[in-house]
């Protein structure tokens, strides 16, 4: 990547202060930034740094004041850190590879390949597979049978898509994720072992879903899965058969979410939370990490604890908790005066 400040100005929508034909060609940390770099700063916290950094342009809020001169070149926005990210989303689309299909690559006469996609060694494409424009497919991972993949979207290594599932447009999974995989349906019988309940559905992502690296989405038992636009999964997250993940929803690392569970639209879902099956959580929801959820959750509620509860409850009842052992020692006090 090279650049110049002017360049980046026109990319972002930005104003210069500063010279307009300054040089980047390297990203970094603003405490960090050297000659050649180009940096942001949206939080207050760093803006010592400021003065101090040597890299060579910075991206800054509009209403940000200085006290004094800086030697670096400033970009103002509405927003820097949002304008950063455009940055850093150009920059890794510079990255990735160019289009093209390797002759390593094992792929199903019926299937359809879209213009200008990457498919790399190793990877497998079973029969009647749709993959769109523009979509990148990393080696070793399988696509399996009758499988969509939309526009844009990008597949990397390892990824693991079983039969008849449906991905959208502008999607991103990270290595090692499985989609489609058998939801766990086991009944038991009169012998006290278990019959498998076969799992007949599928996996439907909607447009700009991202999965992390090592998520599994299991497959629906009837019906589909559904995980809607604009969900953002992190890595190492278990979703059961028939779950749904509403709109701009944002799940933390080690969540599981136990089949037929319907999570709403612009929910927060903090890291190694357990939520149990068929349960209803509404609408901008917030759940911290390490909560445990066994009962439907209301519009907007923020919960928290092992035996999830209103927030705020909880904060109060853990404070009371902490006391507890002195609440004790006092209790047994009166004890022995009113027995005396």
């Amino acid at each position: 990547m090279k650049y110049t400040s002017e360049e980046i100005a026109n990319i972002l929508n930005g104003t210069i202060e500063g010279e307009s034909s300054k040089t980047v060609s390297s990203i970094a940390k603003i405490e960090e930034g050297k000659k050649g770099d180009l940096c942001f700063l949206s939080n207050t916290k760093y803006t010592p740094y400021i003065y101090t950094t040597k890299a060579s342009v910075v991206i800054v809020n509009k209403n940000l004041t200085l006290d004094k001169k800086v030697d670096c070149t400033l970009i103002r926005v509405e927003d820097a850190y949002i304008a950063f990210s455009k940055l850093l989303e150009l920059y890794n689309k510079m990255t990735l590879p160019q289009s093209g299909i390797s002759d390593k690559s094992d792929i199903s006469k019926s299937a359809k390949i879209g213009k200008n996609c990457y498919i790399g060694p190793f990877v497998f494409i079973g029969e009647n597979v749709i993959i769109e424009d523009n979509t990148f497919v990393f080696p070793h991972s399988f696509i399996g049978n009758n499988v969509t993949i939309g526009k844009r979207t990008t597949i990397f290594s390892g990824v693991k898509i079983y039969n008849n599932c449906k991905i959208g447009i502008d999607n991103i999974i990270h290595a090692g994720a499985v989609i489609g995989a058998d939801g766990f349906g086991f009944a038991p019988n009169s012998e006290g072992n278990y019959n498998k309940i076969q799992q007949i559905g599928n996996v439907v992502t909607k447009e700009f879903v991202e999965i992390g690296s090592n998520t599994t989405i299991d497959r629906a038992t009837i019906g589909s899965t559904l995980i809607k636009k604009g969900a953002k999964l992190d890595n190492q997250i278990q979703i059961g058969h028939n779950v749904v993940i509403g709109e701009n929803t944002v799940i933390a690392g080690l969540v599981g979410i136990a089949g037929s569970t319907k999570i709403g639209d612009n929910c927060m879902i903090g890291g190694s939370t357990g939520i149990a099956g068929h349960l209803m959580i509404g609408n901008n929801v917030r759940v911290a990490g390490h909560t445990g959820v066994g009962s439907n959750i209301k519009d907007g509620e923020t919960i928290q604890g092992p035996y999830a509860f209103n927030q705020k409850e909880f904060l109060r009842s853990y404070i009371i908790f902490k006391k507890l052992p002195k609440m004790y020692d006092t209790l047994n006090k009166i004890e022995k005066t009113l027995l005396k």
